[in-house]
């Protein structure tokens, strides 16, 4: 019999963990684009869409041979999916900033060479493993400026001829007030 790692109580693991890792879980998944039903898929029916739900509300135990196996499916080392020390993503500033990684990498390293590393390092410090879009603050925006030597309109002016960032996000970079017509 497999020994579970979630779910257990009283002497195992609290339903509270359960949650917790779930939410790692479902974290995972939704970085890589995956729907409950695209895993089913993309796994070719290894992995149930019903289970893997199960496992992502924490109504269902999930043994450490099936954690190794969805990290090994996802990518992502095991201790990814572990909710211990991490920060709850709820935490998160409400402004974000979203980069398309796949148009940044495409780009010459010349030409974003300190955005591609800065990128990376957070990728690196998030445990992010997308690598299709990157949420970064306004904060980092400003930080990327001073790196470029321009201020932070120009920079996303910038960021949106190469693509790399949607044209909606001018006047994300400001608190200022919006125009009035």
């Amino acid at each position: 019999m497999a020994i579970a790692l979630v779910g257990m109580e009283p002497r195992g693991m609290t339903s509270d963990y359960a949650r917790a890792l779930g939410a790692r879980l479902r974290a995972i998944r939704t970085q890589q684009g995956l729907s409950l039903h695209g895993v089913e898929k993309k796994s070719k029916g290894r992995w149930k869409a019903v289970v893997v739900g199960s496992y992502e509300r924490g109504d269902r135990a999930v043994t450490v041979q099936k954690l190794a196996e969805l990290a090994d499916f996802y990518g992502v080392p095991v201790s990814e999916l572990l909710p211990e020390g991490r920060p709850s993503s709820a935490a998160e500033p409400a402004t974000k900033i979203v980069l398309n990684l796949e148009r940044l990498f495409q780009l010459p390293a010349d030409q974003v060479g300190p955005l591609a590393r800065y990128a990376a390092a957070i990728q690196s410090q998030r445990g992010d493993y997308n690598n299709k879009v990157l949420s970064i603050r306004a904060e980092d925006l400003r930080s990327l400026a001073i790196i470029y030597d321009v201020s932070p309109g120009e920079l996303t002016e910038r960021l949106i001829e190469w693509g790399v960032l949607a044209p909606e996000a001018r006047g994300v970079e400001s608190e200022a007030p919006s125009r009035r017509s």
